[in-house]
């Protein structure tokens, strides 16, 4: 316990997590008083997996009637949600939905958290960024097949707008599933460069949520209902154990990816880690990845990768005895408690470097010249830099663009 903590914690309505516990679903669902109901998935799950027909069939036996709509695709747009949206009214003829069932990874799962305004309002997306203006979104339920994103915890989702190239944010507690459903069996045939991308994202959310700005000084904009609200005790407990599961298992996911141990471990890691960013939010690394994938166009596992390690050695004085403790998870040397906090950025470099992913912005693409516009990018996402636990976030972010296109960590200087 913090006597400090201003806890304001939002987790899935029910959390479900275990091999084979997809096939619970349909009788909670009639339990539950569904009906009616779309899946949100894309070509692959319907034509290369067992899993839809599955569940029609069996949510067919028991009363529930299920429309598939299986045109979800990476980063969906705001252009495909509304098409999904005006398809899917058509195929209802009226009939609004009592429930939505996304299956998939972030972005499978983002559009349905969007179509569950659309479906039931029958307006562009556009129309909910950022507030959604007190709308009630139709009840979700999220299927996740990767273990990284943790959007079955989050009260958001990303859409891009072709229009001018950026993406928009849906934001409400109201759009977190109401049940998040995990099965690890899920992630069993996920190829190692997806696995190390979402292992590391989960990895990254855990980490970061540990470390970002404490819950009694997060600006909340007097919202008595905050999507995210500063790290508590509470959910360092669940990054704890995301960290933990992460250096025991992720790696041995990425090479050896039949390992059903390293799976479930990595299933869980990402559960653990989205309850923590879920509610205590996330800060520079996210914030800057964000920039680094405007002028690269590079997987978002990747981008948090990438500057993970230089965000961690900016906060060797700010949080260091929080990085105490993750040296101890890797088993680092305590004698100089000065030295060991330096030493778990360049750890937590070396582990990326296992999954093959390049450990600084000159190898990851980026142009000396590209440099002031990630700093400038990065800083325009406010709600991060606010929560980066930095006397001086400016200086701070112009110094982690700096050195992570150097390659230059305070360990090794």
């Amino acid at each position: 316990m913090r006597a400090e903590d201003l806890v304001h914690f939002c987790p899935p309505g029910r959390l479900i997590i275990g091999c084979g516990a997809r096939a619970q679903l349909p009788a909670l669902l009639a339990r539950l008083g569904h009906r009616a109901g779309v899946i949100v998935t894309d070509r692959f799950f319907v034509e290369q997996t067992p899993w839809v027909r599955e569940y029609l069939q069996a949510a067919e036996a028991l009363g529930i009637a299920t429309q598939v709509y299986a045109g979800g695709l990476p980063d969906p747009t705001t252009t495909l949600c509304d098409e999904a949206t005006a398809q899917l009214r058509a195929q209802l003829g009226g009939v609004e939905p009592d429930h939505l069932i996304a299956l998939g990874g972030g972005s499978n799962i983002d559009l349905a958290k969007a179509l569950s305004l659309t479906l039931r309002e029958g307006r562009p997306i556009r129309d909910f960024t950022g507030d959604i203006g007190g709308c009630r979104p139709i009840p979700l339920i999220a299927l996740p097949t990767t273990s990284g994103t943790g959007s079955e915890a989050t009260p958001g989702a990303i859409l891009l707008d072709p229009q001018n190239a950026t993406k928009i944010a849906v934001m409400d507690n109201a759009l977190r599933p109401q049940i998040a459903l995990i099965d690890p069996e899920f992630t069993y045939t996920c190829p190692p460069r997806v696995t190390a991308d979402a292992g590391i994202d989960a990895f990254t959310h855990a980490i970061e949520s540990f470390l970002t700005l404490d819950s009694e000084h997060f600006e909340r904009g007097g919202n008595p209902d905050p999507g995210y609200s500063g790290r508590s005790a509470l959910t360092m407990l669940f990054a704890r154990e995301s960290m933990r599961l992460c250096f025991a298992w992720m790696e041995r996911a990425y090479t050896h990816g039949a390992d059903s141990q390293a799976r479930i471990g990595m299933a869980y890691a990402s559960t653990y880690a989205a309850l923590s960013y879920g509610s205590a939010g996330l800060n520079a690394g996210h914030g800057i990845a964000y920039a680094v994938a405007g002028q690269t166009h590079k997987s978002h596992g990747s981008t948090n990768a990438v500057m993970l390690p230089y965000v961690l050695d900016a906060l060797v004085d700010s949080r260091r005895g929080e990085l105490l403790e993750i040296a101890a998870m890797l088993g680092l040397s305590a004698e100089n408690p000065a030295a060991t906090a330096r030493q778990v950025p360049l750890a937590v470099r070396g582990m990326i470097a296992r999954l093959d992913i390049p450990t600084d912005l000159k190898a990851f693409g980026i142009a000396a010249d590209g440099l002031e516009a990630l700093i400038a990018d990065g800083l325009a996402v406010t709600r991060l830099a606010k929560a980066f636990p930095v006397a001086d976030v400016d200086a701070a972010y112009r110094r982690i663009v700096e050195n992570a296109w150097s390659g230059t960590l305070s360990a090794l200087s």
